[in-house]
C-alpha cells in the first residue's frame, strides 16, 4: 500500500476520535481516501500521508528547513533522549498500568520526532499498545514527520480549535510549544494526563550567551507558564531533566536552523556561533504534570 492509503487504513482504526472542524459533526474514513463527516465536509489524505484538517491555510515562520534540522537533532544526534525517558517513566507512573492500550497526543508536535520515540519508548518498555496521534499548524512539520514516520495519525490543524471530539486522550503531549488550555481540557479524557515541557534558565545556555548581548535574553524565565498551567490543571507532578549534548559542526547547524532563537540575532553573532567544530550544549527542562481539575 502507497502512504496514503497507510495513513487512512491506521486512522480509520480511530476514526471517532476526529471532528469536523466545519460543522463539529462526527468523521468517518471512506474508501481509504478521506475522512467525511456527517454533513458531506470532506478532508482528503495526502499522498506522503497525513491530512490536513484547516479549513483556511495560515502562514507561520516555520520553514521545511527548521524541521528537517529539528529531526536530524532529534533522531539522528539524540539530542532529547533523556527527556523522552523521562517522560516514558512518568507516564508508567501516572497512568493506569492495567491499561492495554493508550492513546497519544502531541499537542504541537512539530516534525513528529518527539512523539515517535516516546510511543516507541512506551511500547517497548511497558508493552502497551499505542495509538499516536500528533497535530501541528503548520503543514511543512505534518509533512517532515509524515515522510519520516509511519503508523501514526499526522493532522494539520489548529489548536485553538482540534479536530477532535471531547474526552478522547489518555496522554497529552506540549513539548516547548504553545497551549490552549480550553481545547486541552475538551479533548483530554477524565482522567487523562497532561505533560508540559518548558525550559529552565539554562536551556541552551551557551548559545544564548553567545548571540545575545542582553543578559535579560541570556536567561529563560518560565513563571509566569506555570503559573498559567496552574489555573488550568490540578498540577499532581513536577520533575526536571538537565544534561549537556556534545555536538559536532554538523549538529551545532542543525541546532541553529531549529530554533527560532537565531531568528532576533545578530548575523555576526550566529556567524562565530557556527564557526565552532564541537561544542557542549545545555538541555535544561521543566517537566509539568497535570490532570483535570
Amino acid at each position: 500500500m502507497n502512504k496514503r492509503t497507510l495513513a487512512a487504513e491506521y486512522a480509520n482504526h480511530s476514526e471517532a476520535i476526529f471532528k469536523c472542524p466545519v460543522c463539529n459533526s462526527s468523521m468517518r474514513v471512506f474508501e481509504l481516501k478521506s475522512l467525511i463527516c456527517s454533513n458531506n465536509h470532506t478532508f482528503d489524505f495526502a499522498k506522503q500521508g497525513y491530512i490536513n484538517l484547516m479549513t483556511h491555510p495560515v502562514k507561520n515562520k516555520y520553514s521545511r528547513k527548521l524541521f528537517e534540522a529539528r529531526r536530524k537533532l532529534i533522531a539522528e544526534a539524540g539530542f532529547f533522549e533523556p527527556l523522552s525517558q523521562a517522560i516514558t517513566e512518568i507516564v508508567y507512573k501516572h497512568v493506569d498500568i492495567n491499561k492495554k492500550s493508550l492513546s497519544l497526543i502531541d499537542m504541537g508536535c512539530g516534525e513528529g520526532s518527539h512523539l515517535f520515540n516516546i510511543c516507541k519508548s512506551i511500547r517497548s518498555k511497558y508493552q502497551k499498545i499505542i495509538t499516536g496521534i500528533g497535530i501541528d499548524i503548520s503543514k511543512e512539520g505534518i509533512l517532515e514527520a509524515s515522510k519520516s514516520y509511519t503508523n501514526k495519525i499526522w493532522t494539520v490543524g489548529d489548536l485553538a480549535n482540534t479536530p477532535f471530539m471531547n474526552e478522547q486522550f489518555d496522554v497529552m503531549l506540549n513539548i516547548l510549544s504553545p497551549s490552549n488550555y480550553n481545547e486541552f481540557n475538551r479533548v483530554l479524557k477524565a482522567d487523562g494526563l497532561l505533560i508540559k515541557v518548558v525550559p529552565q534558565s539554562s536551556y541552551l545556555k551557551e548559545l544564548r550567551e553567545i548571540i545575545f548581548n542582553q543578559p535579560e535574553k541570556q536567561s529563560y524565565s518560565n513563571t509566569d507558564t506555570v503559573i498559567r498551567f496552574n489555573e488550568n490543571f490540578q498540577m499532581v507532578d513536577n520533575s526536571r531533566v538537565s544534561y549537556t549534548v556534545p555536538l559536532d559542526k554538523l549538529s551545532i547547524q542543525s541546532l541553529v536552523e531549529m530554533t527560532p532563537l537565531s531568528w532576533e540575532a545578530p548575523k555576526e553573532e550566529v556567524k562565530s556561533f557556527l564557526n565552532g567544530d564541537t561544542t557542549q550544549i545545555t538541555v535544561a527542562l521543566e517537566i509539568l504534570i497535570g490532570k483535570k481539575q
